[in-house]
């Protein structure tokens, strides 16, 4: 750790990693989640990897969330903007505090939008991403910088009624419009995190989440 004081703009957790070489994770929970919540996915993904783990800072009926929306499946665009920039600081802030590389997005829907946002108008605050039922963030693609190959994986539930198959084929399109490495894999079910995504994104992580200073292969698309 280094002797900047940690980021308080968002309630967070932080593990130390306990295997050198290992890219950290920044984990994004979905609705009504917290920093909490997706630790235990963090360390079967990453195990000994480092994890930033922050709460949303919007309340929704009492439920956390990254970001404003103005009903189910249409995002308040203004807010996302404004949120994600204020996301993107805290894990800048973050990286100085505990001393840590850009990390890996791992995001749960709302968590995983947010993660789609962040690559767009700020990919130097992240090294890959993994988008489990994300939608495209914005109805317009902002204007962004490349990806240049940047990695990431997208997993849908092909009975998602949340997260419409042609909304995150959008999303896949945009990213890749831009240069990212997307792998995109649908999975039978809804939009619940089930087992198989976890199988599929230890299997990303494993590829993709060690040698700090080592080139990114370019995912299967």
């Amino acid at each position: 750790m280094t002797n900047a004081s940690p980021p308080t703009s968002h309630h967070h957790r932080f593990l130390a990693g306990a295997s050198a070489g290992l890219r950290p994770l920044l984990t994004l929970h979905g609705t009504g989640g917290d920093e909490a919540d997706l630790l235990p996915l963090a360390g079967i993904v990453a195990k000994g990897a480092a994890v930033l783990s922050p709460r949303g800072a919007v309340l929704e009926n009492g439920m956390p969330r990254f970001f404003r929306r103005l009903r189910e499946g249409v995002f308040d665009e203004a807010d996302l903007v404004r949120r994600t920039h204020e996301l993107a600081d805290f894990v800048e802030a973050a990286r100085d505090a505990y001393a840590i590389d850009a990390p890996i997005a791992l995001g749960f829907s709302n968590g995983a939008n947010i993660a789609a946002a962040m690559l767009m108008l700020r990919p130097e605050a992240l090294s890959g991403a993994i988008l489990i039922r994300a939608m495209a963030p914005f109805a317009e693609p902002p204007e962004g910088e490349p990806l240049a190959e940047k990695p990431v994986l997208v997993l849908s539930g092909a009975m998602d009624p949340l997260a419409p198959p042609e909304n995150t084929e959008r999303l896949v399109a945009d990213l890749r419009a831009r240069g990212a490495a997307v792998e995109h894999r649908v999975v039978p079910g809804g939009h619940a995190l089930g087992q198989i995504d976890v199988g599929l994104a230890k299997a990303w992580y494993d590829r993709f989440g060690s040698g700090l200073s080592a080139s990114w292969e370019k995912a299967p698309i």
